[in-house]
């Protein structure tokens, strides 16, 4: 929500393109906006995966199984994140 604010409260005084240049300032304070939301996503992914690994391995020192991988193979996959990563946008210039 922090991340909404900031950007409404950026692109009322912020002035667009020119009839010559079409890319204006306002373009520019939306791409460095979206880039960094973007780090923030990939920041609480990583986060979020090392909390993962430590209940994992929480769960395999605790629970008797037979066998160890038994969370990495059904318990892991079930609560990762989507792998989506916005590679695509960067490649094709648009972030």
């Amino acid at each position: 929500n922090e991340e909404i604010d900031t950007i409404n409260r950026i692109l009322p005084n912020t002035p667009s393109g020119t009839l010559i240049c079409h890319i204006g300032r306002k373009t520019d304070a939306i791409r460095t906006w979206i880039r960094s939301v973007l780090r923030k996503i990939v920041h609480y992914k990583a986060e979020h995966r090392r909390y993962l690994n430590e209940a994992a391995a929480t769960l395999q020192s605790t629970l008797p199984l037979p066998n160890d991988d038994v969370i990495f193979k059904n318990v892991i996959p079930f609560l990762e994140l989507p792998s989506y990563t916005f590679e695509r946008e960067d490649q094709e210039g648009g972030i």
